[in-house]
Order: structure tokens, then C-alpha cells, then sequence
């Protein structure tokens, strides 16, 4: 492994040290946007957003439905099965391409897979976690007015007798995936938004008293499925397992589903019919400028039913995983030339584009777009909202702070959204790259390391190997601080104080 998933395994131990002290600024980020009040949560959990009470709104007992009745459910026996099916795959790949290496449960193994009778057991449940608006992805759907999200964290609930530890929390988050507007509402977009915009999210009449189970879309989860120790031979890797299922009304069961915009590579490059319609799709001026704004909506055709996310990684697309590149490469789907074609193209046609001007501004929104490559950008190990940990008897980071740079990054930007549909008007639903968000000419993110402060994400200016690339020649950093990146040849790096 290369130097800058090294150096992004030390800033990520640096931003975590100071993760406490940007608590007040992140919860006037995330105002409107999301709901982390502990208090709130908890209350929340032990009510009807409870997941056994989502998911069978007629049960009535107080005492949660452990794991172990959870996925025996008629419903959620499908999620189990394709998971399961994931775990098999993912040890035999590994066992085919690392016959060196051990890959089991437990300490002894070189890859150390999840326990799986953890996920399916009478001594783990999901717990609320948080809520998110996502209206900002209205244009997805605008029936729906976007989505609403109860994200859900695996925890241990049972406790050995005289045990006092607290209760501990397990690398997996279940999303539940909700319409903002139930099928059949009167109720408008811009009062929904409205309501998220007010100081009464969870009284009556209140943002939440709009959604129940009746909203129900989707399941996405995401699973730490091995972890690998440094070794003599590497440095340390975490592998997460990220899928979706989609809720089938009829049969009442959530089936396992194509990921947005997660492209298949793999069925891709086997096949060349398949490969030269993508292409030309992709490349289309109409297809390139929702691309370039962040809000193309790739055919399933194309796209995967699972990912595999590995952290950590450098900031330079090229050190992704090969999965993750489409660009780069014999046989890739897509040439350089075909690149700056397109670009050219897409000019003479009046297409301004606002993000992606050169091919690698190409390369990292084709990363940064699919749903394993944006978890690699920004993240907590592998999550982009890990939660808040409310049952906790000490606080920790992530009940302080219970997302990622990205997702607070995102915030001013959702709001924004939000802000637009309250007054009835036209929003922008365009978004900057994972890495840089849009600052939508708000100063709230100036100096912040969400932006241009000490640990935002910048272009390395003059370098020879980057060049000075349009795509991100203007990630510059606030006065007193300089861009500076591991290796000699990555154009992103992270801003930090001069040296001297």
C-alpha cells in the first residue's frame, strides 16, 4: 500500500482528537437537517420509530424484537438470505485470489470476517441512531418530496449478569429508507419542509408526525465485513459490504435491489455491447451535465446488487480499488480522448458544466457517484453516519459527533434545498464533489475543515505531475494554511498549517 492511505489513517486519528470541540458547530450544521439529540432519540426509539414497530406496526410489546426474531420476519427474510450469499462469495473470492492468507472469525485469522451469528442473534438489536432529511433528493422523486432516513445502528442489548460495561455498539448500520410524502398525502412538499425548518421537529404536528410506516421505501445497510490487521505483508484494510432492498408492497417483502448509480464494472468490461452503451449514454451533453451537477440517474441496466468499500484509501482516484476505476487502465470502459471528447462536446452544445473539467474531474465523480466510492471519501471508517451512541453511560466521538466531514460538509447545501421548497421555489439540486462541497455562498464552511480550514481537502498548486487542473485548480486553502499531500505525485491533499 502506498504512503497516502498511511497519512489518511493518521489524519483521521488527528480529526478525531478534535472532534469534540467542533460539537456546537456541527449541530448549527446539521439545524434542520437531521435530528442527533440523544435524548430525543432515545425517546424516539422506545415509540413507534422503533424498528420492530416500523416494520410491524399492529405489534404492540414494549420488550424490542431481538435480531434473532428480527430476520426470521417474512419480510426481512430475503435481507438475511443476500446477505448470506455476500459473506459466501466474499470468502471464496478470497480464499481463490489470497490462498496464502486465513480468512475466518475471530483473532487468529489474517482476514477477519464478521461474525455473523452477531447479526442474527437473541443478543443484538438495531437502535435508532439518527434521522436525516434527505429532500434534497427530490428530483429523484418529486412525488415523494425526497426521503426521510432512520438510520440504525447493531448493538449488544443483553448483558451477562454482574456485566455493568456498557453496551457495545457493532460496525453495521441498517438505513431505513422512508418517503418524505406518504402515496396518496395532500400534504405539500413546502409544508414538510417547512416543518423540518421549524423548532418542533418531534412534537405533534411536527416534522415527524408526518411519516410512519406507510412511508416505507427501502433498506440499505452497511456492514463491516472483514478487517484485516497490518501485517508483514500490508498495512491494515477494512472491507464494508454495502446493499439495498427495495419494499415490494405486494409481497411484503424488501428484495434485494440494483444500488443508485453503484456501475457494475465487472459486467461491464465482460461485455462490450454493454460497455459501448454505457459509454455513449454517459457521455451523452444531457447525461454529462447531470453527471457533472451530481444528480444523474444511471439505468439499472448498469449497476450493481452490492459493493465492496474498502478503507482507508488515498485522496487520488488512481489509488482506488481497481473495482472503482472505470477510467484508467487496458480495456477501460472509458479512454482519456473519450473524456476530453465529450467535454468538447458538451461546450459547443452550451452545456456549462460546474464541476467536471478535465478527465480527472471525470475520473472522481464517476468515484465519488457510486455508492462505495462516496463511503471511501470523507468517512468514519467506512460510514458516513455512524450515529449517536445514546445508550452509552460516557460519551464518546460519535456521540459528540455522530457523522463525518462529508455529511456536514452537505449540510448548508441541504438546507439551502429545503429552504427553496418551503418558499415554493425551483431548487438547485446540483452538489460539488464528496471531497469539496458547494459553499452555496454561504461563509458558515470558510475556514472550517469541511472547506479551506486546517484538514479540508485542496489541489496542490504547481506541482508537475498534477498539473493545474481545471477540475480543481480553485480547492485552495485559508490564509496561514498550505495544501500538502503525501507522495510526489497526488494532486489532492489536505490543508494544514505552513511549515516553516
Amino acid at each position: 500500500m502506498s504512503l497516502a492511505p498511511r497519512f489518511l489513517a493518521i489524519v483521521f486519528a488527528l480529526l478525531c482528537g478534535a472532534l469534540p470541540a467542533r460539537a456546537a458547530q456541527d449541530a448549527a450544521l446539521e439545524r434542520g437537517t437531521a435530528i442527533t439529540d440523544p435524548a430525543i432519540l432515545r425517546e424516539l426509539d422506545g415509540g413507534r420509530f422503533r424498528l420492530d414497530r416500523m416494520l410491524l406496526p399492529e405489534r404492540s410489546a414494549d420488550i424490542p424484537l431481538a435480531n434473532s426474531a428480527l430476520f426470521a420476519l417474512p419480510s426481512m427474510m430475503p435481507v438475511r438470505q443476500a446477505i448470506d450469499a455476500e459473506f459466501d462469495r466474499y470468502i471464496a473470492r478470497h480464499q481463490a485470489n489470497l490462498p496464502k492468507e486465513t480468512i475466518g472469525v475471530g483473532e487468529g485469522f489474517d482476514f477477519q470476517i464478521f461474525d455473523r451469528a452477531l447479526l442474527y442473534s437473541a443478543e443484538t438489536r438495531f437502535v435508532l441512531a439518527g434521522i436525516v432529511n434527505r429532500m434534497d433528493r427530490t428530483y429523484v422523486a418529486e412525488a415523494s418530496c425526497g426521503e426521510i432516513r432512520l438510520i440504525y445502528r447493531l448493538t449488544r442489548i443483553n448483558k451477562a449478569a454482574g456485566d455493568d460495561a456498557v453496551p457495545p455498539r457493532l460496525p453495521m448500520t441498517l438505513n431505513l429508507v422512508l418517503k418524505a410524502k406518504a402515496e396518496g398525502s395532500a400534504v405539500a412538499c413546502s409544508d414538510i419542509a417547512n416543518r423540518w425548518l421549524g423548532e418542533t421537529l418531534s412534537a405533534k404536528d411536527g416534522a415527524l408526525d408526518l411519516i410512519d410506516y406507510h412511508n416505507i421505501d427501502r433498506i440499505e445497510t452497511n456492514l463491516q465485513i472483514a478487517h484485516a490487521p497490518k501485517s508483514a505483508v500490508r498495512d491494515f484494510r477494512t472491507d464494508y459490504l454495502l446493499k439495498v432492498f427495495r419494499y415490494d408492497g405486494q409481497a411484503r417483502v424488501f428484495a434485494e435491489s440494483p444500488m443508485e448509480n453503484q456501475i457494475d464494472r465487472a459486467r461491464l468490461l465482460a461485455d462490450d455491447g454493454l460497455k459501448r452503451e454505457f459509454r455513449a449514454w454517459l457521455l451523452d451533453p444531457v447525461n454529462l451535465a447531470a453527471f457533472d451537477r451530481g444528480t444523474a440517474l444511471i439505468p439499472e441496466k448498469f449497476l450493481a446488487r452490492g459493493a465492496i468499500a474498502p478503507t482507508p484509501v488515498g485522496f487520488d482516484p488512481s489509488e482506488l480499488e481497481p473495482e472503482f476505476g472505470l477510467v484508467q487502465g487496458e480495456g477501460a470502459v472509458f479512454s482519456e480522448a473519450d473524456v476530453v471528447a465529450a467535454l468538447r462536446k458538451a461546450l459547443e452544445a452550451g452545456v456549462k458544466l460546474q464541476n467536471i473539467r478535465s478527465p480527472a474531474g471525470f475520473e472522481r465523480r464517476l468515484n465519488d457517484v457510486t455508492c462505495a466510492g462516496c463511503h471511501q471519501t470523507r468517512g468514519i471508517g467506512g460510514f458516513h453516519f455512524p450515529g449517536v451512541d445514546w445508550m452509552a453511560e460516557k460519551p464518546s466521538n460519535t456521540t459528540v459527533v455522530p457523522a463525518s466531514p462529508h455529511f456536514f460538509g452537505d449540510q448548508i447545501r441541504r438546507r439551502d434545498i429545503l429552504a427553496s421548497l418551503r418558499d415554493g421555489k425551483t431548487p438547485d439540486y446540483s452538489r460539488g464533489f464528496a471531497s469539496r462541497p458547494q459553499s452555496r455562498g454561504s461563509t458558515e464552511l470558510a475556514g472550517t475543515n469541511y472547506y479551506d480550514g486546517w484538514g479540508g481537502h485542496c489541489y496542490v498548486q504547481g506541482r508537475p505531475a498534477a498539473g493545474n487542473d481545471a477540475s480543481f485548480r480553485d480547492w485552495t486553502c485559508a490564509e496561514g494554511l498550505s495544501c500538502q499531500a503525501a507522495g510526489k505525485i497526488s494532486r489532492i491533499g489536505m490543508c494544514f498549517v505552513k511549515s516553516r
